[in-house]
């Protein structure tokens, strides 16, 4: 595959390839049936993904969106962690990798291709998962192992530099989900990601998670600006950002919609053993553009959320606000604060 193009135009063209002769209508009722599932209260001793078929449906709807979310997490992680590259990477949960694309992109330029384990106990998911990696020609991904694992709390990890768990917790009891967080961070030499949907269910998760992670030693690189208590009230409101997907022909084919593109709405934490430079703030919330300012909704390094208000007369850092987006640092690296 020509990995000359960006790597999720590469993704897009890997799943269209990958549903050759199944019909839309095969693969729009799998996708149905497993959202559905999803939804629903999951058991951990068997596979949601029965069979080929089921995977490559589900691939093809939820893997560009997964691994944009991932994406982002990793944008903000980096942002924090600096020249920080992990060596070695263990994907939990990871299905057919979308979180391993996004790791082989984040360190593409790495001088060594980052080493990954993905782990999953759906063989059908692990056995997709290695066709994509072939056709991806991201050295990464090619040399990547798949590996059988029941994701839970009787789940033994190697020793790596990275650890990724990305929409798993949602599917574990919270016996489970607590163990195998403890797990995860015993395990991670460097670093630990963190990525759920976006609703307050997925952010009570992570924030359960960022806890953990703290209690084990890390410190938060993002999108927190701080490891301190996150300032949202329980049950008032939810930590979540959003990842723009393009949406291919073949995802309309198979879910419908006209647009050309859809937000992918996720919470995550990212953290790390060593000390990070997490962002002075973060945008919580789209920004809103009004006449001659614009309101800016932040997390801030004080532990507190504030909204600030960035007018004409802060020149450079109005025109850095009128472009900032949802999920950005702030103030960016090039401009400074309002007085």
């Amino acid at each position: 595959m020509n990995h000359s193009l960006p790597v999720p135009d590469v993704l897009r063209s890997a799943l269209a390839g990958l549903l050759d002769g199944l019909p839309p209508s095969q693969a729009a009722g799998a996708v149905d049936r497993l959202i559905g599932h999803y939804r629903g209260v999951v058991p951990t001793h068997a596979p949601v993904l029965r069979d080929r078929s089921d995977v490559a449906a589900y691939a093809a709807y939820r893997m560009p969106a997964t691994f944009e979310a991932v994406r982002s997490a990793l944008d903000g992680f980096r942002d924090a962690a600096g020249p920080w590259t992990p060596a070695t990477h263990t994907d939990i949960g990871g299905g057919t990798g979308a979180a391993s694309w996004a790791v082989a992109e984040a360190w593409e330029d790495a001088d060594t291709p980052v080493a990954t384990t993905v782990l999953d106990w759906a063989e059908p998911a692990l056995a997709i998962g290695r066709e994509l990696a072939e056709a991806s020609g991201l050295p990464g991904l090619r040399t990547a192992r798949w590996e059988r694992a029941r994701i839970g709390s009787a789940l033994t990890l190697e020793r790596a530099d990275l650890v990724t768990v990305s929409y798993v917790l949602n599917e574990l009891t919270p016996d489970d989900r607590r163990t195998l967080i403890d797990t995860a961070a015993a395990a991670a030499t460097g670093a630990v990601v963190i990525v759920e949907p976006g609703t307050p269910d997925g952010y009570a998760r992570v924030i359960e998670a960022r806890d953990r992670l703290i209690a084990a030693g890390l410190r938060v690189a993002a999108p927190c600006p701080h490891s301190a208590a996150c300032p949202i009230e329980p049950g008032t409101d939810w930590c979540h950002f959003a990842a723009r997907v393009s949406r291919s022909s073949l995802h309309r084919q198979i879910k419908g919609g006209s647009l050309a593109y859809e937000d992918e709405k996720f919470s995550y934490v990212a953290a790390i053993r060593l000390a990070p430079e997490p962002a002075p703030a973060r945008i919580v919330r789209r920004p809103q553009i009004r006449k001659g300012q614009v309101l800016l909704d932040l997390c801030t390094a004080e532990e507190q959320l504030r909204r600030e208000t960035v007018s004409k007369r802060h020149g450079t850092l109005y025109r850095a606000a009128r472009d900032a987006e949802w999920g950005d640092p702030w103030p960016p690296h090039s401009a400074s604060s309002p007085s």
